[in-house]
């Protein structure tokens, strides 16, 4: 047998004891964007320097301005150097009410077909995914006593949150941390039988917005018509965002947003992409976003402006007839391409003003920005990537964008000066961010497994 066998071997074997330690670290509640769990979430990153350290890296806690950065070296190996990029902290869990079971006590559940999974909050955002590579390395360590190549391992626990403290800890860490090659697993497959290796990613720019207009709540039978209400407000303002095409109306939003190459475009048609399965799955059968447009453009490609929440006025039980003095909404944008997340925040915010009542106020809070990232799939890097993703599950890896941001991708490219190759072994029904949040055991396993695999290649590039 080859080295490669024996680990593969191994990650079979050891795979009860892999589940106990994902588990562990599923128990503890990290959510980075509630200050009361600061403290799980420093006890998270102590987690992982322990685990680390118990495979043989030299690993820390960074304290930073947020939550800590875990960096973990293990430089073995003669092949390129790498560095693997996770995040520990998870979304909150409301509502809780709408949770099968306690979100941070995870286990494993049978399915109608008899496909299992893991469920918990952080299963497959972003801790199954990180422990899936820990795993592999732990694999190679104990059948081989060392690794194929170098590895740096680098945690953060402010993904979930903005992740503002993450690029200046990069830029100082710069020389600690740039290596050969990226990897980042905080995607997905293409489905469950495809996997996928991730060459575009869109970038997010993300504001809240706050409409003041009366300096306390009022009685709606005294005031009512003659008051202006924020909420009708904010309401034409976030209502005036698309055109009926579902465009986006803000001055210059389009500036730097390309036409797919004419290739790209043949490779996706290719995929054959389940249009009404896909809305299906979440309740829904009518596409929305910009008329002309395919699903696959659409959740890909293509720019978006999205209300993740709103507010304002009573919305407790029962009814209050009152005109509320503010009412708020929180939007987010992910951007393609070439867009600039400044000058979007920029035109967003006129776009607000000129439609704001001239005896009413506005108030903006920035919650996080990226750029849109895009990396060749021509590198050796990637290439072996994609043979190892074929050799694991019988089938080449779809090569195409995905629709969500990982800021950090776009951090280690302009900071640190490489490439990174994005693959990962989420499913879309793992319903992250979302209650019920799961990772297929199916996944976890066979992550490990494609990541010993990534090792063994990339130390032949």
């Amino acid at each position: 047998m080859s080295d490669l066998d024996r680990v593969l071997a191994h990650v079979d074997a050891d795979q009860e004891n892999a589940l106990a330690r994902l588990f562990e670290t599923l128990r503890i509640r990290s959510i980075s964007t509630d200050p009361a769990y600061a403290g799980a979430c420093r006890d998270c990153a102590d987690w992982h320097v322990r685990d680390l350290a118990s495979i043989g890296f030299a690993a820390t806690a960074h304290p930073t301005p947020g939550h800590p950065v875990v960096v973990a070296h293990l430089r073995e190996g003669d092949g390129p150097s790498a560095l693997f990029y996770g995040h520990y902290d998870v979304q909150p869990v409301d509502p809780l009410e709408l949770w099968t079971r306690d979100p941070f006590d995870p286990a494993i559940e049978t399915r109608a077909d008899g496909t299992k999974e893991i469920r918990a909050r952080g299963a497959s955002d972003d801790k199954g995914q990180v422990m899936t590579f820990v795993e592999a390395c732990r694999a190679w360590k104990a059948v081989t006593g060392r690794l194929p190549i170098p590895v740096t391992v680098l945690i953060e626990g402010e993904e979930e949150s903005g992740g503002k403290s993450l690029p200046p800890f990069l830029a100082a860490h710069a020389g600690e941390l740039r290596a050969d090659i990226g990897l980042v697993c905080d995607t997905g497959m293409w489905d469950a039988q495809t996997p996928l290796i991730t060459t575009m990613l869109r970038g997010l720019c993300g504001e809240e917005i706050t409409i003041i207009c009366a300096d306390r709540d009022l009685h709606s039978g005294a005031y009512g018509s003659a008051a202006r209400n924020p909420n009708h407000v904010l309401a034409k303002i976030l209502a005036d965002l698309h055109d009926e095409d579902g465009r986006v109306t803000i001055p210059g939003f389009y500036d730097g947003v390309h036409e797919l190459p004419e290739a790209m475009r043949e490779s996706w048609a290719r995929l054959d992409f389940p249009e009404a399965e896909f809305l299906g799955a979440v309740g829904l059968s009518i596409p929305a976003g910009e008329r002309g447009r395919s699903v696959l453009e659409q959740i890909t490609s293509r720019p978006t402006a999205e209300v993740n929440g709103m507010g304002g006025g009573y919305q407790g039980a029962g009814f209050k007839t009152v005109i509320p003095s503010r009412a708020s909404a929180k939007v987010s944008f992910r951007l393609v391409f070439e867009q600039d997340p400044g000058k979007v925040r920029a035109a967003f915010r006129d776009f607000v003003r000129a439609r704001v009542p001239a005896d009413c106020k506005v108030e903006f809070e920035e919650h996080g920005s990226g750029r849109a990232t895009t990396f060749s799939p021509d590198g050796p890097a990637f290439r072996a990537t994609a043979a190892a993703l074929e050799a694991e599950w019988g089938r080449p890896p779809a090569i195409l964008g995905m629709g969500g941001s990982i800021p950090v991708s776009a951090d280690i490219k302009e900071l640190l000066g490489m490439d990174v190759v994005l693959t990962g072994f989420a499913l879309d029904d793992d319903r992250i961010h979302s209650p019920n949040e799961k990772y297929d055991l199916a996944s976890f396993h066979r992550g490990i497994r494609s990541w010993a695999r990534i090792l063994d290649a990339l130390s032949r590039t």
